[in-house]
């Protein structure tokens, strides 16, 4: 039995130092010795009991030797597997490119703050603020969850920052109640006018319009529900089908008059386009809230291109867009600058934050009033004028 500074017994493996710390101690299965020291001896217990624990039913081998490549996979195979895919996705994209070159043949334990600061000074030159940013964003969460499994005793990102700007929200592009007008307009002539229509009358993100069903709609609600996304995957060569976002971005829209006659008219004529056979195919995805399969039949698609008979990747979607942008003469901006758009208009015409958060998906106000709200001259306007209005009533 193991005593504290004052003689009493505390527990088999557990002593007191003369620095008043707590060690805990045990002989794994392998004959090494573990041991770790701890501020209070019921932290010192409770490691004790879940290490033994874990090395008698080999639930995790918390060896030295263990690399950060072996690390890394079962930390996102087995520890952030219910994250969104695309996260999933963006956190192996980073690490590949930029992390795992530098680290990712080292040992874990040995991983210190300057391999770490290393990696984001290699991309200051080539990468954009926010893709460092997503570096960093990465390696803090993996390194993160090793600490709270006892692989590590330290983050080894302590103190590391990055230097280069990301990009200011004033510089995310959303348009003027002008552009918006000029956009539209020219881009009646385009066969995806209607697709354009219904993001800026509901916000919905790109991969929710793609993967929008007509099962999704109610006619005699007048509503939309979104429970599904679509996106091609360009690295497969496939289209894959996903939950939305996160458990907040499933909702259900009320319709505006123009949405619902976009949607009407595609109804209208669903038996006259042109479909391809990759339309034949049903994909399954899980749904983020039940974890149950869910399927969505590509036939049954809202949207699909009028030439291939196949749904719009994203990334077309943005290069047509680009033209129009030229044509209207107005600056080029993405798809999703029709969301920001969406949201700002809504705000200007006098939509409570709350409900708009609810209209957009998000889990957070602050996404929406720090990301998606902008302050235009028509907003400064319309605020001087309510603001003259109350003085004119109060005198």
């Amino acid at each position: 039995m193991g005593k504290n500074l004052k003689g009493k017994e505390i527990g088999k493996g557990i002593c007191q130092r003369k620095d008043g710390k707590y060690a805990a101690r045990y002989t794994a299965k392998d004959g090494s010795r573990k041991e770790k020291h701890f501020d209070t001896l019921p932290e010192a217990r409770n490691w004790l009991a879940d290490a033994q624990y874990e090395d008698k039913h080999d639930v995790c081998n918390t060896s030295s030797e263990m690399t950060v490549d072996a690390w890394f996979e079962f930390w996102i195979t087995n520890l952030i597997a219910d994250l969104a895919p695309n996260t999933r996705r963006n956190y192996r994209e980073r690490y590949q490119k930029n992390i795992q070159p530098v680290i990712g043949n080292m040992r874990l334990c040995d991983v210190k703050p300057m391999h770490c600061k290393i990696v984001l000074n290699r991309m200051e030159a080539t990468y954009a603020g926010s893709t460092i940013r997503q570096a960093y964003i990465a390696m803090g969460t993996m390194f993160r969850a090793a600490v709270m499994n006892d692989m590590l005793t330290k983050h080894p990102m302590d103190g590391v920052r990055y230097t280069k700007p990301v990009r200011a929200v004033d510089d995310i592009k959303f348009l003027t109640v002008e552009e918006q007008t000029l956009f539209l307009e020219t881009a009646k002539r385009s066969h995806n006018y209607r697709q354009y229509v219904l993001l800026l009358e509901t916000g919905l993100r790109t991969s929710e319009m793609i993967g929008l069903t007509w099962d999704a709609i109610d006619w005699k609600k007048r509503t939309l529900t979104v429970n599904k996304t679509l996106e091609y995957r360009h690295s497969e060569g496939i289209w894959r089908a996903g939950p939305p976002k996160t458990k907040t971005s499933y909702r259900t829209i009320l319709l505006t008059k123009r949405a619902y006659d976009v949607l009407k008219s595609c109804y209208d004529e669903r038996f006259t386009r042109k479909e391809s056979e990759l339309l034949s195919q049903i994909l399954e995805y899980v749904d983020r809230r039940t974890g149950q399969t869910e399927y969505l039949c590509m036939r049954d698609l809202v949207f699909i291109n009028f030439r291939t008979g196949e749904p719009a990747k994203n990334s077309s979607y943005d290069t047509h867009l680009y033209k129009l942008c030229d044509e209207a003469k107005i600056k080029r901006f993405c798809m999703h600058a029709l969301r920001h758009t969406y949201a700002t208009r809504a705000i200007e015409r006098g939509v409570m934050p709350k409900v708009l958060q609810k209209l957009l998906g998000h889990a957070s106000i602050k996404t929406t009033m720090d990301r998606y709200v902008h302050v235009t001259d028509t907003s400064l306007t319309n605020a001087i004028k309510l603001f003259e209005q109350d003085t004119n009533v109060a005198s």
